[in-house]
């Protein structure tokens, strides 16, 4: 079997759990040495690489209504999936739009200048588009 190349975009704080859901459920099917993974974050979803939706909450830690159940367990399964080689980028055009600076993103997460267009770029290379 040819590697599966897919490419999740995330451009909605809520959608999140959906998207690695489906990214789990995707590598368990078709196993992740025959796939070939990244996720684009772009728009408000940029946020979940960090922990601004907790810091912004209201009482008691909670997640601010904007951010859906975005919280750690989210970072946390994140940094496991790219330990399987998934790889996960932030838009920089959304980061400043967040005012978000690069530096505080984890480790895992690369910057990249344009989501959009590095969902073209993507797409170009013949990876499957997904929306969750």
């Amino acid at each position: 079997m040819n590697k599966l190349k897919v490419l999740f975009h995330v451009n909605e704080l809520d959608r999140w759990q959906t998207a690695l859901s489906n990214i789990i459920n995707f590598v368990k099917d078709v196993e992740q040495e025959n796939a070939d993974i990244e996720v684009v974050a772009n728009g408000p979803a940029v946020s979940a690489y960090t922990s601004r939706c907790l810091l912004e909450g209201g009482n008691n830690g909670q997640p601010a209504a904007s951010c859906g159940k975005v919280d750690g367990e989210l970072l946390n399964q994140m940094k496991k999936l790219s330990g399987m080689g998934i790889r996960f980028a932030a838009c920089r055009n959304a980061l400043r739009a967040q005012s978000i600076d690069e530096s505080v993103l984890p480790s895992f997460v690369t910057v990249v200048p344009a989501g959009i267009t590095e969902i073209a770029k993507k797409q170009a290379e013949g990876y499957a588009y997904i929306k969750p």
